[in-house]
């Protein structure tokens, strides 16, 4: 008799649900109505693109600063509910947000 055969007697009214389904719950990011803020500064004579203004978790805010790196192959970091991408990525990372169904506001230059 196999566990999950097991788990049936005992609990005959259970619906499991199928991995999937549970990956495709954890990975959705909270979208929100105000506008992302994506602005370009140079910090020691370096460029550096900022995105700011997620009203969301701060989890969902990490998972979406690790995407962005890797989608495009740069560093950066996540402070103070900013994320910090090294290099001026803002069309590429507006292109991102808008196909995710966020709205991007791009500020300054």
């Amino acid at each position: 008799m196999d566990i999950q055969d097991q788990l049936k007697n005992l609990f005959p009214d259970h619906v499991t649900k199928k991995v999937e389904e549970v990956k495709g719950e954890s990975d959705a990011i909270w979208m929100q109505d105000n506008p992302i803020v994506c602005k370009y500064e140079k910090r020691k004579g370096k460029p550096i693109t900022i995105l700011e203004g997620y009203t969301g978790a701060t989890e969902d805010f990490k998972k979406l600063a690790k995407e962005l790196k890797t989608k495009l192959s740069v560093g950066g970091s996540f402070k103070d509910d900013k994320i910090i991408i090294q290099g001026d990525y803002r069309v590429k990372i507006m292109e991102i947000l808008k196909e995710k169904g966020f709205k991007v506001k791009r500020v300054g230059g």
